[in-house]
C-alpha cells in the first residue's frame, strides 16, 4: 500500500512540475528565459581588459590591411581610413614579384612538413606511452633533452648533410627533417594518448588487430584535438619559416612567401626604390591563409590546448 501511496505521490508531483512548466511556456511563449549574467564591477574591468589586448594585437593588421589599399605616399600616414583608396597595389604584386610560385612553394612545403611531423610524432608519442619497455623514460628523457639544444648549435651540421645528399637549393631541408618527428609535439601528443582508457585496445588486441591498426583506427581519432594543434601549430611555423629558406635556397624560382618578401624587402625597401605598397600588399596576402586556417581549426585548436594539461 505504502508503495502505491508513493508513487501516486510521485505522479501528482510530476504532474504539478509538468503544469508549472506548461504554466511558464504558455505565459511566456516559449521556452523558460535563461537569466542573464550580472555585471559586476569586476566582470566589466576583465572584458574591458579582454578588448583593450584585442586591439592590441589586431591592431597591426589592421593597419597592414589599411596601408595595402594606399598609394605609396600615403602608406605610413597612420591613418586606418586611407585618404586614397585603391587596389592597384594587389594588382602590380604579381607583376612585381612571381607571388603565384612562391605561394605554390609554400603551400608544398607547409603540407608535407605538418603532414609528416603529426604523423611521425604521433607514432614515437603513442610508442612511448603505449608500450611498457625498460629505459623507457630515461629515453622519453632524452627525447625532451633535445629541446635545450639551441637551433644555431644543429645548423652547420645540418646543413652539411643535406649539402652531401646534393639537397641545397631544393625544397627537401624545408620538410623533410620532419620525417623524424619533433620533441614538442611528441611530448603534447603523449600526454593525450596516455590520458587514453586501455580497455578499447585490449578489446581490439583480442579481435585481432595489430599495433598498426590500434594506432591508427583508435589512438588517432580519440586523440583529434592533439592531432588538430599539431598540425596548426606546424602549419604556421612552416608558412612563416625564413631561416631555413635563407640557408637552403638559392634560385628565386625556389623561393617560398618568407623568403620572397626578404627579396622584396631588399628590392623595394632597402635598394633606394621604396615600394612599400607592395611589401605590405605581399605581407597582407602571405597572412590572410593563416587567419582563415585558423578559423576553420579554432574549435579543435581552443579545445586541444584546454585539455592538453588534463590528459597527463
Amino acid at each position: 500500500m505504502s508503495v502505491n501511496v508513493g508513487a501516486a505521490g510521485s505522479a501528482d508531483a510530476t504532474r504539478v512540475e509538468n503544469l508549472g512548466l506548461g504554466a511558464v511556456v504558455q505565459e511566456t511563449g516559449g521556452l523558460p528565459p535563461r537569466r542573464r549574467p550580472r555585471l559586476t564591477v569586476g566582470r566589466v574591468l576583465v572584458l574591458a581588459a579582454l578588448g583593450v589586448a584585442t586591439l592590441i594585437f589586431v591592431y597591426p593588421f589592421v593597419w597592414l590591411l589599411s596601408a595595402s589599399f594606399k598609394p605609396r605616399g600615403e602608406v605610413f600616414d597612420n591613418k586606418l581610413i586611407p585618404d586614397t583608396f585603391t587596389v592597384e597595389n594587389y594588382l602590380n604584386v604579381w607583376q612585381e614579384a612571381p607571388m603565384a610560385l612562391w605561394l605554390l612553394n609554400t603551400v608544398i612545403v607547409t603540407v608535407l612538413a605538418a603532414v609528416t611531423v603529426t604523423i611521425s610524432s604521433a607514432m614515437v608519442a603513442w610508442g612511448f606511452s603505449y608500450f611498457r619497455f625498460r629505459g623507457r623514460e630515461a629515453l622519453f628523457g632524452l627525447v625532451l633533452a633535445t629541446m635545450m639544444l639551441p637551433g644555431a648549435v644543429t645548423m652547420i651540421p645540418t646543413f652539411l648533410i643535406w649539402n652531401s645528399l646534393g639537397q641545397v637549393g631544393t625544397l627537401t631541408p624545408l620538410w623533410a627533417g620532419n620525417l623524424f618527428g619533433s620533441a614538442f609535439y611528441i611530448f603534447l601528443m603523449r600526454q593525450f594518448f596516455q590520458g587514453l582508457p586501455r580497455d578499447p585496445f585490449e578489446a581490439a588486441t583480442l579481435d585481432g588487430a595489430n599495433n598498426w591498426t590500434l594506432f591508427w583506427k583508435i589512438a588517432l581519432p580519440l586523440t583529434r584535438p592533439a592531432v588538430v594543434v599539431t598540425l596548426l601549430f606546424e602549419l604556421q611555423a612552416a608558412w612563416t619559416d625564413l631561416m631555413r629558406p635563407l640557408i637552403y635556397l638559392r634560385d628565386s624560382s625556389t623561393f617560398t612567401i618568407p623568403r620572397g618578401l626578404k627579396s622584396l624587402v631588399d628590392q623595394y625597401g632597402f635598394g633606394g626604390e621604396w615600394h612599400w605598397e607592395i611589401i605590405v600588399t605581399a605581407s597582407v596576402i602571405t597572412t590572410v591563409p593563416m587567419i582563415i586556417i585558423f578559423f576553420l581549426g579554432q574549435r579543435h585548436f581552443i579545445e586541444g590546448i584546454a585539455t592538453t594539461g588534463a590528459k597527463g
